[in-house]
């Protein structure tokens, strides 16, 4: 059976509140789970110790000369040092200012700086001696505190050593430093968004932001003692740090610290989480492996797949009440196809999913389908940064996948010009941290806040239509909904990510990065060398490349067909700056990197052209 524990935010006051009302209901239950390097095994932490070792590390921050508003930063993997850290600095009415631990040291450097950082964390000496490069631009960043020992330099704040800054117990009890309370108005973080179009922006949140939006999600989907999360997504975002942070410790539930993105899989395996919060490109990629196996497999696999995926779609719209009881064959099939298909995939994730959300993007309803006839408890929701961040989410029993479901408890929303989805409730954000401009427009006369996503609202529930800035307008004047031919292109497991160009073109053209098996495997079957750089940019490779495409857009009017195509084997990612840390793709940075690229696919070309494809090589 399981164990209800709500803590609320009235009881709770503020954020560090919340923890000290948790350490004292459930002192003994484990909080925390991480992997020890030194150790090779999982090190568990009870709320208790996690309270008590708050502690320790206020006593290092209230020796740091900070006052109370001073910004500190912290550039770590997910780990329980990042919760002790921002637990400890909140205490101490400090505002935390969280920095993706992968993030390029000239955009970590910009958010020191822009937001007059005191005090950084970070996690290793290399990526502080990158950072330190940029010292001019963070004048008021005093001190450094590593994980690992790092040399200081001329002109650079004090380095410590973090077991060298952190005191001892017999020190804890001789100078303890009190915590101090905030009102649920006062500002907690300075969390920068993604910053897809240009240099990222401050939001500012408050201790009753989060809260409430915290208490929201479990009032929309409730979480349990016995509940497990297994967390990702990096905390320097704000999906994963309200819900994948604040969330389970507001409702008692365990936290396993993956050891890295990379390892997500085997982490699956060996914790078997009951609740998960992802983003789109996990399941999108899940998908894409799936299908790339079943293209190697026999007719009659294959055949049992599909079938599994439409017995079991019909099963979860009988289950939700939308659809008639399936045939007697479905009913018998269905056994069996668990067995011999279901089951296999679900242990990949684990086996035991209670809950899994999918935020931060919209997920493609053809893959949300699969997974939810197959089982997966997949409810996808809605948010932005500036809302702290979730807006709205499907609950289990009410669960439409082509949405994002009605508002969370105390949210409202409406549509404003052009059918932008407008938002107002106590997670919107204080504003941007010192762009009152920026802050006037991203509010309406009346107070709402403008999302600038394009919605509709259906019995309540929230459908997401694309992003005003991402309708690209072709020359012709046809208006093209971008995203969606993205997301349409991507359903490809030869296509890894996809941008669609086209803004006052004549016609579309995609920029395309292949994965790699699924090209190797194309290529060998073409009679084309998958190892040599020229085969992507043969014109077989990109006549085959847009007679896929043209398979996937054949829903779509023919103005909103892609005429040429650019291939690469190079992926696009956070460390080369054309993705976020959420795995949203840079479409600004993108463009400029491909500049070249795209004149090319445009060169002579002032008119719409007759031949509906027409290869370019690069």
């Amino acid at each position: 059976m399981l164990t209800k524990d709500l803590i609320s935010s009235t009881e709770a006051g503020d954020l560090p509140g919340l923890l000290r009302c948790r350490a004292a209901r459930t002192p003994e239950a484990v909080a925390y789970r991480q992997y020890e390097e030194a150790t090779h095994s999982w090190r568990a932490y009870t709320w208790k110790e996690i309270e008590w070792e708050v502690n320790r590390w206020r006593a290092a921050l209230g020796t740091a000369r900070l006052e109370r508003g001073d910004r500190v930063a912290v550039m770590l993997r997910n780990s329980v040092e990042w919760v002790l850290f921002e637990q400890a600095a909140l205490s101490l009415g400090l505002v935390v200012v969280p920095i993706y631990s992968r993030d390029a040291a000239g955009n970590a450097a910009f958010i020191l700086g822009n937001s007059g950082s005191r005090l950084l964390l970070v996690d290793q000496n290399q990526q502080w001696q990158k950072i330190a490069v940029h010292a001019d631009l963070f004048p008021d960043l005093k001190t450094v505190v590593t994980l690992d020992r790092v040399p200081g330099g001329e002109h650079q704040p004090d380095v410590l050593y973090l077991n060298d800054w952190l005191p001892d117990d017999a020190a804890i009890k001789k100078e303890a430093v009190q915590p101090v309370r905030s009102a649920p108005g006062d500002l907690a973080t300075i969390c920068y968004t993604s910053g897809t179009t240009g240099r990222p922006k401050g939001v500012m949140l408050s201790h009753g932001n989060i809260l409430s939006n915290a208490e929201a999600i479990a009032g929309a989907v409730p979480a349990y003692r016995e509940d497990v999360f297994l967390s990702f997504l990096p905390l320097s975002h704000m999906l994963e740090r309200t819900g994948g942070y604040y969330y389970p410790m507001m409702t008692g539930s365990e936290v396993v610290f993956a050891r890295s993105v990379e390892t997500v899989g085997e982490d699956l395996k060996q914790i078997h989480p009951t609740v998960l919060i992802s983003v789109p490109r996990m399941f999108e990629r899940a998908y894409s492996r799936i299908e790339m196996a079943l293209a190697q497999k026999s007719p009659l696999a294959r055949r049992l797949f599909e079938l599994a995926r439409e017995v079991g779609w019909n099963r979860f719209e009988w289950l939700q009440g939308r659809r008639q009881k399936p045939g007697w064959w479905q009913r018998l099939l269905w056994p069996i196809l668990r067995i011999l298909v279901v089951n296999k995939i679900l242990r990949q994730l684990g086996g035991r999913l209670r809950v899994t959300i999918s935020g931060g993007g919209r997920l493609d309803e053809h893959i949300a389908r699969c997974f939810l006839g197959f089982g997966l408890p997949l409810l996808q929701g809605y948010g932005l940064t500036e809302t702290a961040p979730c807006v709205s989410g499907n609950v289990a029993e009410d669960n439409v996948p082509e949405s994002v479901g009605p508002p969370l408890p105390g949210v409202k929303v409406r549509l404003g010009e052009n059918n932008e989805l407008l938002v107002s409730g106590p997670g919107v954000m204080l504003g941007y941290w010192q762009r009152p401009e920026a802050t006037a427009k991203t509010f309406d006369a009346e107070g709402w806040l403008r999302t600038g996503d394009i919605a509709e609202i259906i019995d309540g529930k929230i459908f997401i239509r694309g992003r005003i800035k991402d309708i690209l307008v072709t020359s012709t004047g046809e208006k093209v909904p971008r995203a969606d031919l993205e997301t349409a292109i991507s359903r490809d497991p030869l296509f890894e990510q996809v941008v669609v160009v086209g803004e006052g073109k004549p016609y579309l053209s995609a920029l395309i990065v292949v994965q790699r098996e699924a090209w190797a495997q194309l290529a060998a079957g073409s009679g084309l060398n998958p190892d040599s750089p020229d085969a992507l940019a043969s014109s077989e490779a990109i006549e085959l490349a847009l007679l896929r495409i043209a398979a996937q857009l054949k829903e779509f009017p023919s103005y909103a067909r892609v005429r040429k195509v650019y291939l690469t084997l190079d992926p696009w990612t956070v460390d080369n700056g054309l993705m976020t840390a959420t795995q949203k793709l840079r479409h600004a940075k993108i463009l400029e990197h491909f500049e070249d690229v795209i004149s090319a696919l445009y060169a002579g070309h002032k008119h719409e052209p007759k031949a509906e494809h027409q290869p370019v090589s690069r």
